[in-house]
This record gives structure tokens, sequence and C-alpha cells, in this order.
């Protein structure tokens, strides 16, 4: 019995410590209006077109998006770009296909059916490319980080000089929002890095919150019809209480008459 004693306070001792470590090393991230959270949430559509094309201009040169094809940017609840311009944006990408009736893989125009074009062949041609570090997918990497969609706006915008004492090597960089904070993506935003087709300045920010707003919805694509279920399984729920509570009513106050 003492032996269990002795076993369980090490538990408990080594999970309070552990707990501390942990609240003591957890990190404010960065935090913004984000216009899909709550009940009511939704995609700004604005911010789902400039994210995408934050994430084609500076992010896809690396980062694959492996899940998503070119449709879904004019599906409902996603960009809603039209289908004509949906079109024309897979059009502008090459794939590799075939083979053709000579057995030989050919390259043709994209097609709405046609996956995201991956920047690499495979991984090891990735990491080659990328001094040994393998660029993450981006399809689900908000749902992927802890922290969410605070977590990928931070990152983004958490570069600056390493503190005295810290030393990095080379192609190392330090992200006061990176666990352990040392990253080896270089800082890849710059104020007027790109020109949004809306007029929006693209700050740093704003680009943050854009590209992370469209990771946000190739992570959780139905987002918007799950809030609406929730809203009406709510009202739903509501409304049975309410008859619940009257027809219950009505059954004791017959119990009560006859006594």
């Amino acid at each position: 019995m003492k032996n269990f004693l002795r076993i369980l306070f090490l538990i408990i001792s080594i999970g309070c410590v552990s707990f501390n470590s942990y609240s003591a090393e957890k990190i404010e991230y960065l935090k913004t209006d984000w216009s899909f959270k709550g009940l009511f949430g939704k995609f700004d559509r604005g911010a789902l077109q400039r994210g995408y094309q934050v994430y084609t201009e500076v992010c896809s040169s690396c980062h694959s998006m492996k899940y998503l094809s070119y449709r879904n940017l004019s599906e409902k609840g996603g960009p809603e770009f039209t289908v004509e311009q949906a079109k024309a944006i897979a059009a502008s990408f090459e794939v590799k296909d075939g083979p053709n009736a000579d057995g030989e893989m050919f390259i043709r125009p994209g097609k709405l059916s046609d996956k995201f074009v991956m920047p690499y062949e495979n991984v090891k041609a990735a990491q080659a490319a990328n001094g040994g570090a393998y660029p993450p997918d981006m399809s689900v990497l908000v749902k992927a980080r802890g922290g969410g969609a605070n977590y990928i706006y931070s990152l983004l915008q958490g570069y600056e000089d390493p503190p005295a004492g810290v030393t990095l090597d080379d192609g190392v960089y330090y992200n006061k929002f990176m666990y352990g904070n040392k990253i080896k993506m270089a800082n890849q935003l710059s104020d007027g890095l790109v020109e949004y087709a809306d007029g929006t300045q693209a700050t740093i920010e704003q680009m943050s919150k854009d590209v992370t707003t469209f990771l946000m919805w190739t992570a959780e694509p139905h987002l918007e019809a799950r809030h609406q279920m929730g809203f009406k399984v709510i009202v739903y729920l509501i409304i049975l209480t309410i008859l619940v509570y009257f027809s219950m009513k009505k059954i004791w106050s017959r119990i009560e008459t006859e006594v």
C-alpha cells in the first residue's frame, strides 16, 4: 500500500511539473478579428481570394496543396471565383499527363478537375531544394498546428533579429512564435510584395491575415455549412424543449387535479 501511494505521489508530482512547464512556455499569439469564428461565422470572400493570391505568388513555390482541386475555388463556401475564373486559373498551370497513344507523357494546361500542381516531384526533391527541410503541405496546416489560425498568422509576422546570446546556424532564422524560436523558412513577406486586384493595401499584417483565412478554408471547406447546421440544431432543440415543457406541464396539471 505504501509503495502504491509513493508511485501515485510521484506520478502526480511529475504531472504537476509538466503542466507548470507547459504553462510557463505557453506562447501568447497575435490575435485578430476572424470573420469565420463563432456560431454565425462566415469566410470573407475578399480575404479568401486575396489569400489565394498570396499563396500562389508567395507560398506555392515550396508548399503544396495536395488535397485541393481547382474546381474547389468556384464552389460555394470557398473563394467563390466564377467557373470561368477558376478555369482560367487552372489553365494557367501546366500539368503532366499521359501516357498518350504513343505511350509518352505530355504537358497540357490544367483543368478544373486537376489537383493543385505540386511544386516538387517528390519529398526528396523538396528536401534537396530546401537544405534538407521539407516544406509541409498546406492543405490542412491550420488544423495540424497548435494555436490554429492564430499560430499561422503570428508565425508569418514573428521574424526578428535573434536576442543577444542566441546563435543560429546557416539557413536558420529566428521567429519568436516558432516552437524553439528557430525556423528554416526565411521571412517571405514584405510590405507591397503582391498587388491586390481589389486595391487592398498589401501590408505584412494584411497578407498574413488573408493567407491564413485561405488556409483555414482549405482545412475546413465545409465550415459555413457546419455553422448553419449547428444553428438549425440549436433552434430545433429550443423548440423541442419548449414543447416538452408545456406537454409536461399539461400532464402534471391533470395529475394534480385528480389528487
